[in-house]
């Protein structure tokens, strides 16, 4: 009878985890339908975010105690998904350097920065515009106010690694997407994507998965709010998946694609040739250009 207990407790876990991350994207959806398209989208990539965050977090608590101070810190006021490195009260990590607040700051003025010209040029140039602003706004926001929150938790004696860990210096595509480029997304992918098919279908099937489910959120973020380009985004995946298989592979390892030169131009042209599939021409004129008006109104 314990066991039966046991069972149904641990089943009802499993579903308050998972539930947000079903329930509000829907619910998100439901609400911006007669929204503007860049409202869906913050909409959907909000609700995903919290999604994950909450099934972070409940994983991790189901078997562990933290404080509630730590707790609310981490639901709120830190967007990675490493709940066990965040959480734990008995970190081992180096502070962060002096020069990191400074770099942090600098990067968010930048973006910024981009985001103003994007404005001023929206109405003249709009392909330059939106592509500008995109820049601009992951600069600001994913490598600068991302960084100043880890460098401020750093700081604070908890264990916040910086999201971003110098993409620039990838040597090859894999250690571009698994380990230095969105470390929130990293963690959760490698958690419930990766080990859970390596078991079953090998190292080549769970690696493509993980890249199949990136796609298919950026799918739901990108061409969900634009109504088109459906799939567009997952196939900017698949490629990137099938270039980590390929310098994985005898022939990639023989041609040098994982170190050096060669494994930096080869990381550089697989992530920046296919990017008009994942940022497709609806979602730059039909979500980004919108929402760059409408700053370009509120600031006029």
């Amino acid at each position: 009878m314990a066991s039966v207990t046991n069972l149904r407790s641990n089943h009802h876990a499993k579903l308050a985890a998972w539930l947000p991350l079903f329930v509000l994207p829907v619910v998100a959806v439901w609400s911006t339908r007669n929204s503007a398209a860049w409202l869906c989208m913050w909409a959907l990539a909000f609700s995903i975010y919290a999604g994950l965050k909450w099934l972070s977090y409940s994983e991790y608590v189901e078997n562990h105690f933290c404080t509630v101070r730590r707790s609310i810190g981490y639901l709120v006021a830190w967007p990675g998904m490493d709940a066990k490195s965040f959480l734990s009260t008995s970190p081992s990590f180096a502070p962060p350097h002096p020069w990191e607040w400074r770099a942090a700051v600098a990067k968010m003025v930048i973006g910024c920065v981009l985001i103003g010209i994007a404005v001023a040029l929206v109405n003249r140039q709009m392909w330059v515009a939106g592509w500008t602003g995109m820049v601009g706004i992951t600069l600001a926001l994913h490598f600068g106010t991302f960084h100043l929150f880890s460098t401020a938790w750093r700081q604070a004696g908890v264990d916040a690694r910086p999201l971003m860990d110098a993409p620039l210096l990838a040597t090859c595509l894999n250690d571009f997407w698994g380990k230095r480029w969105n470390l929130a997304f990293r963690d959760l992918a490698h958690t419930y994507v990766f080990r859970t098919c390596v078991g079953r279908w090998g190292i080549a099937v769970a690696t493509m998965a993980v890249f199949v489910v990136s796609g298919v959120i950026h799918d739901l973020v990108i061409s969900l709010p634009a109504r088109a380009g459906y799939g567009l985004p997952t196939l900017y995946f698949v490629i990137q998946g099938a270039g980590v298989m390929f310098e994985r592979s005898p022939l990639g390892k023989r041609l040098g694609l994982r170190h050096g030169v060669v494994g930096r131009i080869y990381c550089a042209v697989l992530i920046l040739a296919p990017v008009g599939l994942l940022f497709h021409p609806p979602f730059v004129e039909r979500v980004i250009v919108p929402m760059l008006t409408i700053l370009r109104l509120d600031w006029s």
